[in-house]
């Protein structure tokens, strides 16, 4: 059974699914789609031409479908798609897209979870299972692949490409591609190894996380320059998913990725 809230406002043109709950205050735009079991919390927003899937839930001061922070927008329709156990927390944003992009679309997956005060804007996409952490701000047009971490008060450049499997460390400036499975922070942003706690909490098995380690080996720290060290790697290793993933990654990034440590840390695998 739906329950709204005699102090919220919802708009007769919105469809909400079975089991929805709206707390007072809270603002449901005409050309929303809201899917089963979602809870809006008191005091969220949210706009036109959102579609949210099944058993999400939108906290106070959250702000879902405005129009973008983008002087090409004009206007013009264009959408967010939520997918399904999606969480926003307190006073996250997430924009429309823009038509000036070729996209007029931001896209959040399933089972992801955006903290407080999050900022994803026009014409992002973030996969599955995917954590952005308190104060993160992702620009126009940044891809973010499934299961990547993003700590608190990283900012990242628009058109930007994380990585899967990759974790980013607080605070933050990610002003080229992060490579999958990969571990990356300080200042400036630099690869510090690959992000062995979280491939071991989703099951990856020990030879093929030491696979993954002795590729990024090869590819920063052999002396090759990253068009060499990819072919080394292809030529190398044998094929595998993750190779595959790393290779590809790597050859269609558009603003290069980042580089290796000024240590040259390669780091253990315990």
């Amino acid at each position: 059974m739906t329950k709204i809230h005699p102090l919220a406002t919802v708009s007769p043109n919105a469809i909400l699914g079975d089991n929805v709950e709206i707390g007072p205050y809270a603002f449901i735009d005409d050309n929303v789609k809201i899917g089963n079991n979602c809870k809006i919390h008191p005091h969220a927003v949210v706009f036109s031409y959102v579609t949210m899937g099944d058993n999400c839930e939108v906290f106070p001061g959250a702000v879902v479908g405005a129009i973008p922070q983008d002087l090409k927008f004009d206007g013009e329709i264009t959408y967010v798609e939520i997918g399904n156990r999606v969480t926003i927390r307190e006073c996250a944003t997430i924009n429309r897209g823009t038509k000036a992009s070729g996209k007029g679309i931001t896209k959040i997956g399933d089972d992801v979870l955006i903290m407080s005060y999050v900022h994803v804007a026009h014409d992002c996409r973030v996969g599955n299972h995917c954590i952005l952490v308190s104060y993160v701000g992702i620009a126009g047009e940044t891809d973010v692949d499934d299961w990547a971490i993003l700590g608190g008060s990283t900012v990242v450049h628009q058109f930007s490409h994380i990585g899967a499997h990759s974790m980013v460390g607080g605070g933050s400036k990610v002003n080229k591609d992060i490579p999958p499975y990969s571990l990356c922070g300080r200042d400036p942003i630099c690869y510090a190894g690959i992000n062995i706690v979280g491939l071991r909490r989703r099951g990856f098995q020990p030879d093929v996380i030491r696979n993954i380690k002795d590729i990024y080996d090869t590819i920063y720290y052999h002396g090759y320059n990253i068009s060499d060290g990819c072919s080394r790697v292809e030529n190398g290793f044998p094929p595998s998913e993750e190779r595959d993933v790393i290779l590809n990654f790597i050859r269609n990034s558009k603003r290069g990725i980042v580089r290796a440590n000024d240590l040259n840390e390669k780091g253990t695998i315990d």
